[in-house]
């Protein structure tokens, strides 16, 4: 549906896990005849994912709630390509799959279940009384948030004319996979870079690296003080309002430095302004015309499809395991085909 403008911004070098099940689910059809809404974030990226589902047979919907970053342009087009577009306050008909982003479909009740793309929404999908798959705890999510979603924030900052990172001193907060993303691909540029975090967690890992400090998100007076002393300040916790604590509020009035989100909900929460924080709290490389480039995210966007024709002989309820010989075959033909393995 989607192939020419897919074959004008990318190659196949760039999407080898989702060109491979474009060409074996076109044979087999596994979601011949099902349901399926995808309400994973609208780029021009989605399109590719989009485009495996329909080869695969199914009758596809998109999910668009307005919450989730998105290109207005390419939601458009695809208002335009006839696909159908549901919002969850719209009238919804019944599902058998829905790969969601964010919880935003969660009070739903599909046939088979769902999976969830993102560490936000687990909260949610531990209660379900359906099989949940969670994209984001597989190790294929790996490859997108350490090494596309860390290299998009600083892209990001291109778009301001910033490109000298050399001795800036940037505070992360966070040092998962979207932190340790950020803090390895900000040393390579030099930045002089702290770390806020469970220091039981990974501090004498991040000291290795090269960070110059680690300090405990629980004290929050030492945090403080980083907080006022930095140039350059992003959220990467995951936790929505991780930071609503009147000492780190106070800071962040106080602070000169550039305040930047890349989780999906508002780390920051309520007491700071979204005035204070680039683009409004919204993930910064959001702004970009691709958040994460398709080589980076292609084998995560497989993993939400493969899982969700997974979730087919899935019994159970809540959060389930992900089949490791799924994330072995995807990670199999990201090394064969692909580019950045």
């Amino acid at each position: 549906m989607f192939k020419k403008i897919i074959d004008s911004f990318y190659k196949p070098v760039e999407y080898p896990a989702l060109l491979d099940q474009m060409e074996r689910w076109s044979k087999t059809k596994p979601l011949q005849g099902l349901r399926v809404l995808d309400a994973s974030p609208i780029f021009r990226n989605s399109l590719v994912k989009y485009n495996a589902l329909l080869a695969a047979g199914a009758s596809l919907s998109i999910g668009f709630s307005g919450k989730v970053p998105h290109d207005e342009s390419i939601v458009q087009m695809i208002y335009e390509s006839g696909l159908s577009v549901y919002s969850p306050d719209k009238y919804i008909e019944k599902w058998d799959i829905i790969l969601d982003c964010a919880a935003q479909f969660a009070f739903l009740q599909p046939k088979y279940g769902f999976v969830e793309l993102t560490r936000s929404g687990v909260s949610i999908y531990e209660k379900s009384d359906k099989p949940v798959y969670v994209a984001d705890s597989s190790e294929i999510k790996k490859i997108e948030t350490s090494l596309g979603t860390g290299e998009s924030y600083f892209r990001a900052f291109r778009e301001f004319g910033k490109t000298d990172w050399n001795h800036r001193k940037l505070l992360v907060f966070g040092s998962g996979k979207v932190g340790m993303g950020i803090i390895q691909h900000g040393l390579t540029l030099g930045a002089d870079i702290s770390v806020v975090t469970d220091i039981s967690m990974n501090g004498e890992e991040l000291l290795k690296m090269g960070v110059s400090s680690v300090t405990d998100f629980r004290n929050r007076e030492e945090v403080a003080s980083k907080i006022k002393e930095a140039e350059f300040v992003v959220t990467a916790t995951g936790i929505k309002n991780a930071l609503d604590h009147s000492e780190l509020v106070s800071a962040f009035f106080e602070t000169k430095a550039i305040l930047a989100n890349m989780g999906v909900e508002d780390e920051y929460g309520p007491n700071v302004l979204d005035t204070k924080v680039l683009y409004m709290k919204k993930p910064l490389n959001f702004i970009l015309e691709e958040p994460t480039h398709l080589k980076y995210i292609d084998a995560s966007l497989a993993l939400h499809n493969a899982l969700g024709i997974a979730l087919l002989n899935t019994s159970g309820k809540g959060i389930c395991e992900i089949p490791k010989e799924l994330e072995d075959q995807i990670l199999s033909i990201t090394k064969k085909n692909g580019v950045i393995l």
